[in-house]
């Protein structure tokens, strides 16, 4: 599977990202090339005006590339992140999906996207990952 030796273990571990747990962020499924993480939307997500925060959207994306980027080597920690905002979710849960696009001896990059479970675009997230 990866450093990880099963999705349980794994959970285990990113229960302590405290504020992706508190927030309702789940690891749903983890393999040896990609990571799926899912929230399900509630007012605690939202901005001023009614809308899903971007601070929530960043942080399933960073739970997913976290995720992943863990299971190819741990510790791996984030050098460097982007994210484009594409679209609001429509629907009533977020789905963020990483997936690898380099995996070098000290340093990886992973790719996220951020969906809603409308199919809506919502974001793009490219992670630098340094290897411990």
């Amino acid at each position: 599977m990866g450093t990880f030796k099963s999705i349980e273990e794994a959970r285990e571990h990113f229960t302590k990202d405290r504020f992706a747990s508190m927030s309702g962020m789940v690891l749903d499924e983890l393999g040896e090339d990609y990571a799926l993480c899912s929230v399900i939307l509630n007012e605690n997500h939202q901005n001023a005006y009614g809308g899903i925060m971007g601070g929530a959207i960043f942080t399933l994306a960073d739970l997913a590339f976290a995720a992943l980027s863990n299971n190819i080597h741990q510790p791996t920690v984030a050098q460097q992140v982007s994210i484009n905002y594409l679209g609001a979710p429509k629907g009533s849960k977020m789905i963020a999906r990483a997936y690898i696009k380099k995996d070098g001896k000290r340093t990886c990059t992973i790719n996220v996207d951020v969906t809603d479970d409308t199919g809506r675009d919502i974001a793009q997230f490219v992670g630098s990952g340094f290897k411990l």
